[in-house]
């Protein structure tokens, strides 16, 4: 499974990227951590620009969690290309469908092949990551 996760870029314009379920955790309903490629651009936009949205996806729902940095990017012991972003939760909220919509919804998730193995060394850098809320003191 995915979720999709948006930035802005340099131009205002929203960035989206896939974050997998391995990817990123909620903490409480205030925090969220994620891991990303330190290098890529959605790391950057959310460094400079501080703001992103994690959408959640589901035949029963669709919800948007809007985010603010805390801290990141931090480095990722065991994965030199990751980064870990420590995520303020600002609003959530979700979308629901409207009368005339008449029963139209989400028919199944963002899934993505092949699902990488527990045992593989990005899984438990990534795991491992997020096992706890971090920031620099």
């Amino acid at each position: 499974m995915a979720l999709p996760f948006v930035t802005v870029d340099r131009e205002g314009r929203p960035h989206a990227m896939l974050l997998s379920y391995l990817e990123a955790r909620a903490y409480d309903s205030a925090t969220i951590g994620v891991v990303m490629q330190a290098s890529s651009s959605s790391a950057r936009n959310l460094a400079e620009r501080g703001a992103g949205t994690l959408l959640i996806i589901e035949p029963e729902a669709v919800v948007y969690v809007k985010t603010r940095t805390v801290d990141g990017p931090l480095d990722v012991p065991g994965a030199d290309s990751l980064g870990y972003f420590l995520l303020g939760v600002e609003e959530v909220t979700e979308d629901v469908a409207a009368d005339w919509e008449a029963g139209a919804r989400i028919t199944g998730t963002i899934t993505y092949a092949p699902v990488p193995s527990l045992d593989s060394p990005w899984v438990r850098a990534t795991l491992a990551a997020l096992a706890a809320p971090r920031a620099r003191a």
